[in-house]
């Protein structure tokens, strides 16, 4: 069941990340096959600055990762609260729930690190 779920999750994200773009760019009027200069227009990466750009991606991948991390607590209080008092599984849910917090704790500390490096080229920059 485990590698039907993985598998469909894989499918889904490549499918998303392979051809939603298409099927968006396909339903512009000025779309062109083998334009690529519309698409970046179509998402602005041709006027916005590397530096913005740059801070928007490592700001959604520090909020995947955060979400993530979520995930990984709610699942080992899930896992505890469905122990019915088997030392064993509660144990096993302790440790997924530290993880957890010590996978958030280091998302955290990442964040801050990159906001404060991004506003120190930012400010150095201008």
């Amino acid at each position: 069941m485990k590698k039907i779920l993985l598998s469909l999750a894989v499918f889904i994200a490549l499918f998303g990340i392979l051809v939603a773009p298409a099927v968006i760019n396909a339903a512009d009027p000025e779309f062109q096959l083998n334009n690529l200069g519309s698409f970046a227009a179509s998402t602005s990466l041709a006027t916005a600055d590397i530096r913005a750009t740059a801070a928007r991606i490592i700001n959604s991948a520090m909020a995947l990762l955060g979400v993530v991390a979520v995930v990984i607590i709610l699942i080992g209080g899930f896992k505890w609260m469905t122990a019915l008092g088997n030392d064993e599984a509660v144990k096993k849910a302790k440790t997924l729930i530290i993880q957890g917090v010590i996978g958030l704790v280091i998302i955290v500390c990442a964040y801050a690190i990159a906001q404060f490096v991004l506003n120190a080229l930012y400010s150095a920059t201008t």
